[in-house]
């Protein structure tokens, strides 16, 4: 089973998925989108989370589309509407068989970041699909989040101090947090090709949606950070500083890269454009 430091079963997720769906589905439907999806598709989704994604494929696809959704725990994507040609699976994606091949489109945001079984799970998904088709991860770099206002420095140092711990955490559960800027030239060893990567990021201020997931996920992790030295005095003054408007740093960098398989395949999409 995968070492997810973000436990899919804890009741925090679907605050989780709500601010990832709220500030980062437009980019990844944009990137969707220039796949060429399309009437009657075939897709796979790849850690659906709360389905949103999945969703909308299904609708793209329509009904001689088909998409499958996948999740170590696709309960939160469950209690979502979704279209007919749209199926849930629970599934392990380093080591469970995939379910099928022969893919237009797979799609994953934010999976193989935590997997240590990063590149093999990157070869299984470029072997599932159909020649020409596209695969599309997109993944944070989680080394770059700059403070853009601050209402102290003491703030910047504070803000700088936890977030390394949780970074700490996430290598130790075997996450690259760097894994976004890796991904072109490990999509382009795998054999893909027209591999191209573009980089979304907005900036977060106190109290807003964006910055909220930095709450959802410090907590979550608590219990580890305390291990790590972070004091319950500065998790406190870390959690108050999220709420200040006067607070504002750089979104988690979204690096979305795509590359196609090389050949050519009936129903395959031709989008392509940067």
């Amino acid at each position: 089973m995968s070492r997810y430091l973000f436990d899919n079963t804890d009741a925090r997720t679907p605050d989780r998925f709500s601010t990832l769906e709220s500030c980062y589905d437009p980019v990844s439907r944009r990137q969707l989108e220039l796949t060429g999806l399309a009437p009657d598709f075939r897709c796979l989704e790849v850690g659906g989370g709360g389905g949103s994604l999945g969703a909308w494929m299904g609708e793209r696809v329509g009904p001689e589309g088909e998409v499958t959704v996948t999740d170590l725990d696709p309960r939160w994507a469950e209690s979502r509407p979704r279209p007919p040609q749209v199926r849930l699976l629970r599934h392990d994606i380093v080591n469970d068989p995939l379910p099928g091949g022969d893919y237009d489109v797979i799609h994953a945001r934010l999976v193989l970041l935590h997997l240590p079984e990063r590149l093999a799970v990157l070869e299984r998904l470029v072997a599932a699909l159909r020649p020409g088709g596209w695969l599309l991860l997109e993944e944070f770099d989680c080394t770059w989040i700059p403070v853009l206002a601050t209402p102290d420095e003491a703030s910047t140092a504070l803000f700088t101090h936890v977030q390394a711990a949780l970074l700490a955490q996430l290598e130790k559960a075997g996450a690259d947090v760097a894994w976004g800027r890796r991904v072109p030239a490990a999509m382009t060893r795998a054999g893909l090709t027209e591999v191209t990567a573009t980089t979304y990021a907005e900036s977060w201020a106190g109290g807003g949606r964006g910055i909220d997931l930095h709450r959802v996920n410090m907590e979550q992790a608590e219990a580890g950070l305390r291990g790590d030295g972070v004091t319950e005095g500065e998790l406190r003054r870390f959690y108050a500083l999220l709420k200040n408007p006067g607070f504002v740093i750089n979104s988690y960098p979204l690096i979305s890269t795509r590359g196609r398989r090389p050949g050519s395949g009936v129903g395959v999409g031709s989008g392509g454009g940067a």
